[in-house]
């Protein structure tokens, strides 16, 4: 007997320390959602606004497809937008916009970037890498001071659309032993078209090129620019395993910065800006305001019905539902979730299914009622048997906002308050609502089965 009452102390303990626990949580998620909290740790902390709601900057770029085979248009394209994509993802843009406009054209939005020149400077340090060959249809004039040095070499097939990666390597060389290097390795088709070229231009020169000026000052007048003759290393041989490697006056930093700047992605063909503009909001602070209306409104109508429908369970499942709207929106704001119409429509779908697991195991509770067991014991039972459901529903959900999380634009910033929204969710329904019944069912007044919507069979 003394046992039991030691076994019923500690899990009743137990059950107040979670209690505590929640409180705390519940106190900290209301702090951090408050307007006044936006400094944590010294660390400025707020909400994020997509384009859609707070502005930012459009740009139109135009590809240069005229090298390109018709037939790989599409395949060229997709590549431009990809590599813009990861660009202006590096340099810290949320929820950006990268989409395909017509045969050659590249729409961008980037919310928040009011800065239009910073914003096209900062795109248009991606790369377009080329290698040129010697041009053998050109006449040398007599006065060599009349040559035209970017017609003595032509672009090759070659270019940073067939780019695996770039490395900084060391020379090994007597003569330069330990000089910054970068090595350019190549998929299979870049490995094919490498091998070829080198094929047909041994003792000649091979010219690399980056955004259309050579790669390192060979003039010696400290800047690479147009007035850089050409570098072309000499073609020894054939180069069969794919990598190449650029070869110049690079400190360490710079041979690390043009191999980062390399593995950003290196455009594969040349891209021109069309326009440029600021846009403003279109749904402004009203739409805002009336889409928070909303969805306050549909989670009151919701708590109604679970109160209506399951009385002190319902409650407190509506007390858990406020305690989840808090927790996400804290975490929303801690990990700085950008807000746009379509992560708003995530968060409220996932408090839909935050109710659902609640009513799942609300379900199974009343049917262990109705059979003659106690209040613990069916909370016992309801959720053990509702588990496997809840799990099950909300993995599927989860699995759906992962593969959506790989997808591009808006639809990341929906999978991505639909995920969380999901998981905190799973902790209220399985964790808070059910402390809050331990605690409930241990006070002599609220101990009746006619609040639970049941009246107990004889």
């Amino acid at each position: 007997m003394d046992q039991l009452l030691q076994q019923n102390e500690t899990k009743t303990s137990t059950i107040l320390i979670k209690f505590v626990f929640i409180l705390i949580l519940a106190a900290a998620a209301v702090y951090l959602i408050l307007p006044s909290s936006s400094l944590l740790f010294g660390k400025e902390i707020g909400y994020r606004l997509g384009l859609d709601l707070q502005g930012g900057t459009q740009l139109i770029y135009q590809a240069d497809l005229s090298r390109i085979d018709p037939s790989l248009h599409d395949n060229a394209m997709a590549s431009v937008r990809d590599v813009i994509e990861r660009r202006v993802n590096a340099f810290g843009v949320s929820e950006p916009v990268v989409q395909i406009s017509g045969d050659d054209r590249l729409l961008v939005e980037l919310p928040g970037v009011t800065n239009v020149d910073d914003a096209v400077r900062q795109i248009g340090e991606t790369p377009f890498l080329e290698f040129r060959e010697e041009n053998l249809d050109i006449e040398l004039p007599e006065n060599i001071e009349e040559l035209d040095l970017g017609v003595l070499f032509v672009p090759t097939e070659l270019t940073g659309a067939h780019l695996q990666r770039a490395e900084v390597t060391f020379s090994g060389s007597t003569s330069a032993l330990n000089t910054p290097e970068v090595t350019l390795i190549f998929n299979d088709e870049g490995r094919r078209l490498l091998t070829q070229i080198t094929e047909r231009n041994i003792g000649r020169g091979l010219a690399i090129y980056l955004d259309g000026l050579p790669i390192v000052d060979t003039n010696g007048d400290g800047i690479i620019d147009e007035n850089d003759p050409p570098y072309a290393p000499i073609v020894n041989s054939a180069i069969p395993d794919g990598q190449a490697v650029i070869t110049g006056n690079f400190t360490i930093e710079e041979a690390r910065e043009l191999a980062t700047r390399l593995n950003s992605g290196a455009l594969p063909v040349p891209i021109q800006l069309l326009s440029q503009q600021n846009v403003g909001p279109s749904l402004g602070q009203i739409a805002v305001v009336k889409s928070l209306v909303a969805g306050l409104l549909g989670c009151a109508a919701v708590g109604l019905f679970m109160i209506l429908f399951y009385r002190l369970p319902g409650l407190l499942a509506t007390v858990a539902l406020i305690i989840y709207t808090a927790l996400s929106l804290a975490i929303f704001k801690l990990i700085g979730v950008t807000f746009t119409t379509a992560s708003i429509t995530g968060f409220i779908l996932s408090v839909g299914i935050a109710i659902d697991a609640n009513i799942l195991i609300f379900e199974r509770m009343k049917e262990e009622l109705r059979v003659g067991k106690t209040l613990q014991q069916a909370l016992h039972e309801g959720f053990r048997r509702a588990w496997p459901s809840v799990r099950d529903s909300n993995l599927s959900s989860l699995l759906t906002a992962v593969v959506l999380f790989t997808s591009t634009g808006i639809i990341r910033g929906f999978a991505l308050t639909l995920g969380i929204g999901i998981l905190v969710s799973m902790f209220t329904a399985i964790t808070i609502t059910r402390t809050l019944l331990q605690i409930v069912i241990r006070v002599p007044a609220f101990n009746r089965t006619h609040l639970f919507g049941v009246v107990k069979a004889s």
